[in-house]
């Protein structure tokens, strides 16, 4: 680990990183996690759906927050991956419930989305950010280096330039893809040198006679679900190449640069992937993994982020995806009993003592609600692109029972457990995820064509 650096950023911000920012960030991680146990306040009591949604909404985007947070217990850490996969919906319209609730919402979008450009221009890309007070802020890999970090700033910034795209009548929305595009002119060129270096990081991979590049062929790179510390995953290769294809879309990057760092271009890199991963006629979670069933080998996690990796456009592309979605469907081990809550694997990983102590076994027997709603809206897209009604009632039983779950644990969970009740370890006291609560509701639109919730402007 290099030795810590600390580099001046926007309005004074300053990040560190190196062995004393882990210790110091382990340390305040500790005291954050401690004081969840025995301070958490009990939460909203109503069981509606209604008042639970827009309790979490006040509570996410808060004007007394400076960042948006998941709720989770370890909320005072800020994960930038999170922009990719947890909340891409926070601008969407039909889910803001009056006009403060898009200022809150802009307004903590935009001071997140500048914190993270911040850490990227003082080259700390990491999974984790730590505040340590008075504009300082501890950069920390938890478990391995990232793979998604960077698709979770572009994420971030994507939702802020597309925001006056979508029908509102809050002028929030313009400030805030005004807002957007001053971040992006200002931080591009330190967004386009991180990039370039992700890019250049990559590792070739030989197998049956092909050369592949991976991000992770001889260590493990994290993404969302990422504490079985593997390499040659799926899902961390899955982002790396979204993260390239939302640089050239942004702009940030020309395809030809990163096409002569790769060899290839993007579209030729993403079939690599999938011929790589899919090459048993479904996506395997990791090359590494051990022989056995075809359902031990799939991970929902595959699913990957909005308009991520899968856009199914192609016959080829959705057989893969159909092959594992439906291994993962008819394994019993994959669903909590009597619900369409789906695990995150079949077979429990490497669940370690600070997993019974403090934190979830991200890939373990328990469910992620929003890989859930990913899961179903990746189920619309196939039926959109293949012009069938394959997997619609799927997505909507899924949709049906996180409502269900939302209403009787009082809130949308972080996490369930496998027997589909409040996540629990010593430490980890059930977190309720606040600001993931507007991507079910936009989910919700598309699978069942009518809002789950209205509000009068």
């Amino acid at each position: 680990m290099s030795s810590d650096i600390s580099l001046p950023s926007h309005r004074g911000n300053r990040f560190y990183q190196g062995v004393a920012a882990t210790l110091v960030a382990n340390a305040l991680q500790t005291v954050n996690f401690l004081g969840d146990r025995f301070l958490r306040k009990s939460q909203h009591s109503s069981a509606l759906i209604e008042d639970l949604y827009r309790y979490a909404m006040e509570s996410a985007f808060s004007l007394s927050e400076a960042f948006l947070v998941t709720g989770a217990p370890h909320a005072s850490a800020y994960y930038p991956r999170d922009f990719a996969w947890f909340y891409p919906d926070v601008l969407d319209p039909e889910t803001i419930m009056d006009a403060q609730d898009a200022v809150r919402r802009a307004r903590l979008l935009e001071k997140s989305v500048r914190l993270l450009l911040g850490a990227a221009r003082a080259d700390v890309v990491t999974t984790t950010i730590v505040p340590a007070g008075r504009g300082r802020y501890l950069g920390v890999n938890y478990f391995s280096r990232p793979s998604d970090t960077l698709l979770g700033i572009l994420a971030g910034l994507q939702q802020m330039l597309s925001a006056e795209e979508r029908a509102s009548s809050h002028l929030a929305m313009s400030q805030c893809a005004h807002a957007g595009r001053l971040l992006l002119a200002e931080y591009g060129g330190d967004l386009k040198r991180a990039i370039l270096k992700l890019a250049s990081a990559l590792e070739p991979f030989d197998a049956r006679g092909t050369r592949y590049l991976l991000c992770d062929a001889s260590r493990p790179r994290s993404a969302a679900t990422d504490t079985r510390a593997e390499r040659r995953r799926f899902v961390t290769n899955a982002c790396v190449h979204t993260t390239f294809v939302w640089a050239v879309q942004l702009g940030v990057v020309e395809e030809h640069e990163l096409k002569r760092l790769l060899g290839r271009d993007l579209a030729q890199y993403k079939q690599d992937l999938l011929s790589l991963f899919g090459r048993d006629g479904y996506i395997r979670h990791s090359l590494d993994g051990p022989a056995g069933a075809p359902s031990s080998q799939v991970a929902l996690d595959f699913v990957s982020v909005h308009r991520g990796f899968w856009n199914l456009n192609d016959p080829s592309e959705r057989a893969l995806f159909a092959a594992t979605a439906d291994l993962i469907i008819a394994e019993p081990r994959f669903r909590i009993p009597s619900t369409f809550h789906f695990l995150v694997s079949a077979d429990n990983p490497r669940n370690k003592m600070i997993h019974r102590i403090a934190a979830p076994a991200y890939q373990g027997r328990s469910s992620w609600p929003t890989f859930n709603v990913e899961f179903a809206d990746r189920m619309l897209d196939f039926d959109e692109f293949a012009g069938s009604e394959t997997y619609r009632a799927c997505a909507q039983a899924i949709l049906k029972d996180i409502r269900t779950a939302t209403e009787v644990h009082g809130g949308y969970q972080e996490l369930i457990s496998e027997q589909g009740l409040k996540y629990r370890t010593w430490a980890y006291q059930g977190a309720v995820a606040h600001s993931w609560f507007p991507r079910f509701l936009s989910v919700w639109r598309r699978a069942y064509g009518t809002p789950l919730l209205r509000w009068k402007d």
